[in-house]
């Protein structure tokens, strides 16, 4: 299974903007068409659509906020490629993406607190959970490099 992450460009758009996540989880996660809309106006956005052997199964995007911080915003796999690795390999390809930044010191990422499987899932990537977002509805976890 080679995954790979590559440019969200005219000719995948579409197709990334089509794929879904499951019924439950669609409270938890943006629309890749909305996301693309927020990278295309807004400076310092990166979106990445995930393949496996070639075929598109997923997406993602995160912001630099400032020279030394990074957050994911977005991050999703298709409801037809779950729970088969990919969502490990490709968090493991975009942190080294996203760590070839020079100045870099943190890497953020939130979630629904309530979602120990997301929780273990990213402290096994050596994100450490800081408290909840201003809004105090999702559980923030960095980086620190």
């Amino acid at each position: 299974m080679a995954i790979t992450l590559e440019q969200v460009n005219n000719s995948n758009y579409e197709a990334v903007c089509d794929l879904e996540v499951t019924d439950e989880q669609q409270h938890y996660v943006a629309s890749n068409m909305w996301s693309l809309v927020e990278s295309h106006y807004n400076q310092g956005y990166t979106c990445r659509a995930i393949y496996r052997d070639g075929e598109l199964v997923g997406f993602f995007m995160w912001v630099l906020e400032s020279p030394v911080k990074v957050s994911i915003w977005r991050f999703m796999v298709d409801k037809c490629y779950q729970q088969t690795g990919i969502g490990r390999a490709a968090l493991a390809l975009a942190l080294r993406e996203i760590k070839a930044a020079k100045q870099l010191k943190e890497i953020e990422i939130c979630y629904h607190p309530h979602n120990p499987v997301v929780k273990d899932f990213y402290s096994s990537f050596g994100f450490q959970e800081v408290g909840l977002d201003e809004e105090g509805e999702d559980m923030l976890a960095i980086i620190k490099l």
